[in-house]
């Protein structure tokens, strides 16, 4: 098998948490606060009706969208980052926080893979799909590719 040719291609969770907010969707929305302000932004109820994440297409990459797009503060939003439209601050810097896909990995996911000495198979996977479709569409990956340097946000 060519490595990292495979691909996403579970629906939801394999073993859901309950409260229900567990990941769906493109971008594996989380977090009561996620599907808070994703349902705002999109004028859905996703509080009480999660499943639409994953049950329905429309709203499964509005949501994925609208998380690409949108700076939660602190974190800025992975679109400007991806696009260079990010500058860190002092701050930032010294946290180890700086522009690279690395960065988009932090904003996404944190405290589960940012700041540790020892990769993940998950961390050294999405790297390496990262590159993978970099060279498919002939672009460099650029530098930063991961997060183990970061310092996450939040506690």
């Amino acid at each position: 098998m060519v490595p990292f040719a495979w691909g996403y291609c579970l629906v939801k969770e394999v073993k859901p948490t309950d409260p229900p907010y567990y990941g769906r969707g493109p971008i594996q929305l989380t977090h009561m606060y996620n599907y808070q302000q994703a349902g705002d932004a999109l004028n859905l109820d996703l509080v009480n009706n999660p499943d639409l994440v994953s049950s329905d297409p429309v709203v499964a990459f509005r949501t994925a969208i609208w998380f690409w797009m949108t700076a939660q503060s602190p974190k800025p939003s992975c679109h400007a980052v991806i696009t260079n439209q990010w500058t860190p601050s002092d701050d930032d810097r010294s946290l180890g926080r700086v522009p690279g896909y690395g960065m988009a990995t932090n904003i996404i996911n944190g405290k589960l893979e940012c700041g540790k000495v020892n990769p993940t198979d998950g961390d050294n996977d999405r790297v390496g799909f990262y590159k993978r479709y970099c060279d498919m569409l002939q672009i460099g990956p650029g530098e930063n590719l991961d997060c183990s340097n970061q310092m996450y946000y939040g506690n």
